[in-house]
């Protein structure tokens, strides 16, 4: 089945997480409607010297229980996390394993960083330690596309297979590029998202200098805001052309109808208005509805003073008054910041939206700024009809990108 603009329709038929707040969908989304909070005190690594002490940290993952394939435990955290959210959404699509055409398929599956921790303990080793090499495996964990060759294998898939790397944006281009690839016919079924695993002592160090990290949570739109929250984690879809999923009977959980993505060309860390608002018309273009027509916006929502207030205006600009009514939240609020990870969680909470009549909360906005004044469901989430639903993403150089989801066809 084709749009009218003669493009093939794509439709999610599985989505997979690994995050701070629920190694699942259905426990991230548990922790999405109550409100729970994923950020706290840092227990994976010694904190030295750290003034920043908390973090949306996954404890206890042990690759040998959560991972089940053999070959993604010899990876890296990075690629554990992935391997873990892939392996949800493609058992939930119910395709078969190795696929039956594999050139037809495609892994896009992104890392604003790759293998940090694996790169800091080489370089632990080898500077500190002394030792006269690292593990054999080194180079082959730290590499960004590692991800998803390694998905990529366990479901043979033989076509494109790489790794996208636009730092916050990451996960939301990997899908938009898949998207695009099914629509123009280049396959039929592709699974997308990113993984990040960074927080480690040495990024922790590189985030402080920047003086972005709130040494005391992740409050989106308040007053109180004073930096991000880092995390890691990983949000995975398997998207599949229409017909190709009817055909199958498969589960359709919802349609990717938009796509939008542009650049500030501006600055590397302060945002412009003009980038993310030309993103957001480009993906309702794309998607062919009316601004009037999103009954539920995860915002980028970063917690950082310019991010908030530059996104704020730039809704504005798009949804003109219908803005005021526009149902907005920040579920990094909860799960925390996972950097090139994060459009791939927020697809899930947008498409959990659409499909339970559910908006999650920001929490942690008792008293919003003043130059934030939309509704951004603020502390406990809301019972509502969502149709359609967009997905921000607004990244470090001004590289935007966003999502429109709506509902599985009849």
């Amino acid at each position: 089945m084709v749009r009218a603009d003669g493009l093939r329709r794509v439709v999610v038929t599985g989505m997979g997480v690994t995050t701070p707040i629920g190694l699942d969908v259905e426990e991230f989304w548990a922790s999405l409607k109550a409100g729970r909070c994923g950020v706290g005190r840092i227990e994976n690594f010694p904190l030295e010297d750290l003034y920043i002490h908390i973090a949306g940290e996954i404890r206890g993952f042990d690759p040998s229980v959560h991972v089940k394939s053999k070959q993604i435990q010899y990876g890296e955290r990075y690629s554990w996390f992935a391997g873990r959210a892939a392996d949800e959404a493609w058992t939930m699509s119910g395709l078969p394993r190795p696929y039956a055409n594999p050139y037809r398929s495609c892994c896009i599956i992104g890392s604003g960083a790759g293998g940090y921790s694996t790169v800091e303990s080489a370089y632990r080793s080898l500077f500190i330690e002394n030792k006269r090499a690292t593990h054999p495996l080194t180079l082959l964990r730290i590499i960004g596309s590692s991800a998803s060759a390694h998905v990529g294998i366990e479901y043979g898939i033989k076509g494109p297979t790489f790794g996208t790397c636009s730092a916050c944006s990451t996960a939301t281009h990997a899908i938009g590029v898949t998207l695009d690839y099914i629509r123009n016919g280049i396959v039929d079924v592709g699974v997308a998202g990113a993984s990040e695993a960074v927080l480690t002592y040495g990024s922790m160090r590189t985030w402080q200098a920047m003086r972005v990290l709130s040494p005391e949570g992740c409050y989106p739109f308040s007053k109180k805001r004073n930096g991000t929250v880092l995390a890691e984690g990983a949000g995975i879809l398997v998207l599949e052309e229409l017909e190709h999923a009817r055909r199958r009977g498969a589960p359709i959980l919802a349609e990717v109808l938009g796509f939008g993505m542009s650049s500030d060309s501006k600055d590397m860390v302060n945002p412009d208005i003009d980038g993310p608002r030309m993103a957001m018309q480009f993906a309702l273009d794309n998607a062919s509805i009316d601004p009037s027509e999103v009954d539920y916006l995860n915002a980028h929502g970063t917690a950082t003073k310019l991010n908030d207030v530059n996104e704020t205006n730039a809704i504005k600009m798009v949804f003109g008054d219908y803005a005021k009514k526009l149902a907005i939240s920040s579920t990094k609020s909860m799960h925390g910041h996972l950097l090139g990870a994060g459009g791939g969680v927020e697809a899930v909470a947008c498409i959990k939206a659409i499909n339970e009549g559910f908006v999650p909360p920001t929490i942690g906005l008792e008293e919003p700024d003043p130059d934030c004044d939309l509704d951004y469901v603020p502390n406990v989430g809301r019972e509502k009809k969502v149709r359609y639903a967009m997905s921000n993403s607004f990244a470090f150089g001004g590289l935007n990108a966003v999502l429109v989801f709506g509902p599985a066809p009849a």
